[in-house]
């Protein structure tokens, strides 16, 4: 199975009802609206899917949804588990319920040396015939991995095929080029950093605030793989305060919030998350309804 990687891709929020149960109705449209505005596939069950708030069932059930809605463009869930056993099967789970790709997380509450951690991104990336990205969040996740580690993993999975690097330092993209140029897709997965990173060598975008504004996402993916820098900066100048919601520790409250203020989701999460209140709140509403006061046609 061959997934083009270049593109932009939602991580997928993922909605609750008014019980706490997920909203698969409403998932399968908001896959919809994002795929038809020029979307090139989908990311659930990651950070911002609150993926490690699901239970296993549940992670199972909402990859079923975006496979449903998803018209045959690839859905890619994220793979993280806190044993290598169960993140083998879940990625063969998420297979067997018509996952066209696997983005591979390493252990959320483990960070340790790199003959562990290769060891356990080898086991569920080699559990799989499916293509890989590997997820590189330092910050999120206590673990850095490293250009020649990278490198390193590439050359030994076949599958592996994309890298998502949300390390927020752009140089990683060089740094990993230099090494295994064309080897992998190079992706970002830190909104406020993709215009930096298209020009340096990255063409794929795991994203979050194309969950509210998708025709956006993909006009500023687009124009700045063509080339168009006066269209594309002026659009970045415009969506740079709501992609560094992207950034910050509750981004997925805020995101979420974004989504209710553009009509196309709802802010509520699950616990230990709560929806944010006072003064917190206001200030993400009025940077939220600045941006849709002038909102760019595109």
């Amino acid at each position: 199975m061959s997934v083009n990687f270049s593109g932009v891709f939602p991580a997928v929020t993922t909605p609750f009802q008014a019980d706490g149960t997920v909203d698969h109705g409403f998932l399968k449209e908001h896959v919809r609206w994002m795929l038809n505005s020029g979307c090139h596939g989908i990311v659930p069950c990651g950070s911002l899917g609150e993926g490690a708030t699901l239970s296993y069932d549940e992670r199972i059930a909402v990859i079923k949804s975006c496979v449903e809605a998803s018209n045959g463009l690839p859905v890619m869930p994220g793979v993280s588990s806190l044993s290598t056993e169960q993140a083998i099967q879940f990625a063969l789970d998420s297979e067997s319920v018509g996952a066209q790709g696997l983005m591979v997380l390493p252990p959320y509450a483990y960070s340790t040396d790199w003959r562990e951690m290769k060891s356990h991104m080898k086991a569920v990336i080699g559990a799989t015939s499916l293509p890989c990205i590997l997820y590189n969040n330092p910050i999120a996740y206590k673990t850095d991995f490293t250009p020649p580690q990278v490198a390193e993993l590439a050359n030994e999975c076949e599958n592996l095929l994309a890298v998502k690097e949300s390390s927020a330092e752009v140089r990683r993209i060089m740094g990993i080029r230099e090494l295994i140029d064309g080897r992998l897709t190079l992706m970002m997965g830190v909104d406020d950093a993709i215009v930096e990173g298209i020009r340096v060598g990255v063409t794929g975008w795991i994203a979050g605030l194309v969950n509210a504004f998708p025709l956006e996402s993909v006009a500023l993916w687009k124009w700045t793989m063509e080339g168009k820098a006066k269209e594309a900066d002026e659009l970045y100048k415009w969506f740079l305060p709501l992609l560094r919601l992207d950034t910050v520790a509750k981004f997925v409250q805020l995101i979420k919030l974004t989504q209710q203020e553009v009509g196309m989701g709802s802010e509520s999460v699950r616990a230990p998350r709560l929806t944010l209140v006072g003064a917190e709140r206001e200030e993400a509403i009025s940077t939220i309804r600045r941006a849709l006061e002038a909102r760019p046609s595109v």
